[in-house]
């Protein structure tokens, strides 16, 4: 098992933050601020399903993944900090976040299921941000330079998103949880998440007064389908999930561990 470092990222999560703050792209800019809106209450949610993965475990396999499970929770927990940061300027720019009321309906109806399950969607939730994640990295120049504390908070994240992905799957496979419900959660969990992703973003474009204009789509289209194209680049590890023999480990990490040591003055490490 993997001990996971904890970092305390060196921005102001307190300043305001620009309309179209990403490369000047309304879309962009509209697409990163609905994700981290979802991030408070999901980040919450893998936590909980990874501590309760954690205790369900049979004692002699719990020493396994205590220090694996430790930085999990450590680096969730950041995440979950900062973006309700983000996201408080967020409403103080006009925005909205219907997102994350949607989410803590849904989550109500978790209580009194087997882990296995929360496992299962945090595993699969888990899979969509790391190839996000390593997208992300790989083509940081979509973040543009007018904010450059939110560029390294989005690839800080990413990196820390790549480095923990195998966590939640490997607990749902030490508990036994089983390949049909593992390929049913993600399905729903697809839907779902691109479902939610798409009405907070046209939301966040409404709201932004960028929802009808020509070049917000045209934007849109190249960020999603042209040749650093989000759904272009990712449709194919998005597809690996659904193999029998998949395991998160099998995607390459190497772009996060080059941006986390190339980056090491952006961070403090706080624990391991």
């Amino acid at each position: 098992m993997t001990d996971f470092v904890v970092r305390r990222l060196l921005v102001d999560m307190e300043a305001p933050i620009e309309r179209n703050w990403c490369a000047g792209d309304a879309f962009r800019t509209a697409f990163f601020d609905a994700l981290s809106m979802s991030f408070p209450v999901g980040e919450q949610f893998f936590i909980d399903a990874v501590r309760g993965g954690f205790k369900a475990l049979p004692a002699e396999q719990q020493e396994r993944f205590k220090a694996e499970v430790q930085g999990f929770v450590g680096q969730e927990a950041t995440h979950r900090r900062l973006h309700a940061l983000y996201n408080a300027q967020l409403e103080k720019r006009g925005l909205v976040n219907a997102w994350e009321s949607r989410s803590r309906s849904r989550l109500q109806l978790m209580e009194g299921i087997d882990f296995r399950h929360w496992l299962g969607i945090t595993a699969a939730t888990e899979h969509f941000t790391a190839i996000f994640a390593d997208w992300m990295l790989r083509n940081p120049d979509l973040l543009g330079e007018r904010d450059l504390r939110l560029k390294t908070l989005w690839l800080w994240h990413s990196a820390e998103e790549s480095e923990h992905k195998c966590t939640a799957f490997d607990l749902y496979r030490a508990l036994g949880g089983n390949e049909p419900w593992r390929a049913t959660w993600f399905r729903r969990i697809t839907v779902s998440f691109l479902v939610d992703a798409m009405r907070q973003t046209l939301d966040n474009l409404y709201r932004d007064g960028n929802l009808f204009k020509w070049r917000t789509w045209t934007g849109a289209a190249s960020f999603l389908f042209g040749k650093q194209g989000l759904v272009r680049q990712t449709f194919a590890p998005w597809r690996a999930y659904l193999r029998s023999d998949f395991h998160p480990d099998q995607q390459d990490s190497g772009a996060s561990q080059r941006w986390l040591l190339e980056n090491q003055h952006r961070y403090t490490p706080v624990s391991a």
